[in-house]
């Protein structure tokens, strides 16, 4: 595998920012790992940052390029602060980055694939969150995307969690959630409703969650309104213990050569 610290200028966000990349590399004689290659261009996954970390921490905190070395997967982890993965009220539109010049500059910079059947997101905690919206926002353009203990239900967390001046900050006014392109609830409904491509969801969370019950309510509106999608629980807590093994079994479940369960 190669590693990148890839520092580059976002017109979007008006400023220099950062991710690190993972790019497949085929090796026989690296000890104690073998490398793979699967084309010309590499099957990606946009891997998300929770809340108070930034797109250093999945590697920092698990063994994901170790991980994805025989998939032939390149990975892709950029830094969106605290941002909720939103065009913020107050603050740069990181949305608009993840959703729309981070896929372009990254495919600019490294041989990463374009067809959504090759193309994931997943992510943690806000970027669990962040990895459903990018799927049910453009289907299009993702095969699948995965939540690990994903902050599902924004509206609550940003009226019980986020203090009222960083909610502020982020959405303008909490009132403007429901509904609105920042509500997974109405993206599900709306994604359901359409004709339009859908991609493979997975999400999963432990039971000693804080966060539990909001996975189980997006869950059953998701199946409510005729999504299908891979969920799992199993005892856990908001932590890198769970989230490091429930990483490997997302790695497993990506449809990577077609579609699994």
């Amino acid at each position: 595998m190669a590693f990148i610290d890839c520092h580059f200028f976002s017109e979007t966000l008006g400023l220099s920012t950062s991710m690190y990349v993972i790019l497949p590399q085929k090796t026989s004689g690296q000890i104690g790992m073998k490398g793979n290659v699967t084309g010309d261009k590499h099957p990606v996954l946009f891997l998300l940052h929770g809340m108070s970390d930034d797109h250093t921490i999945w590697l920092r905190r698990t063994s994901i390029e170790r991980y994805v070395a025989n998939l032939g997967l390149a990975v892709v982890m950029p830094s969106v602060h605290r941002s909720f993965y939103a065009d913020m009220a107050h603050g740069p539109k990181f949305w608009t980055f993840v959703s729309e010049e981070l896929p372009r500059i990254a495919r600019s910079f490294f041989p990463l694939a374009e067809e959504r059947e090759r193309t994931f997101v997943a992510g943690l905690s806000m970027g669990g969150y962040g990895a459903l919206k990018l799927g049910l926002t453009h289907p299009e353009r993702f095969g699948a995307a995965a939540s690990l203990s994903g902050a599902t239900d924004v509206f609550e967390f940003a009226t019980t969690r986020a203090s009222n001046a960083e909610a502020r900050n982020i959405f303008g006014s909490t009132g403007l959630i429901p509904g609105s392109g920042n509500d997974l609830f109405h993206l599900a409904e709306q994604l359901a409703a359409s004709d339009r491509p859908r991609p493979n969801l997975y999400q999963c969370c432990g039971t000693e969650d804080f966060l539990y019950g909001a996975n189980i309510r997006f869950r059953d509106r998701c199946r409510s309104v005729g999504l299908e999608l891979t969920y799992e629980e199993e005892p856990g807590t908001h932590e890198w213990g769970y989230w490091d093994k429930k990483i490997q079994r997302v790695l497993e479940w990506l449809p990577l050569n077609g579609p699994k369960s």
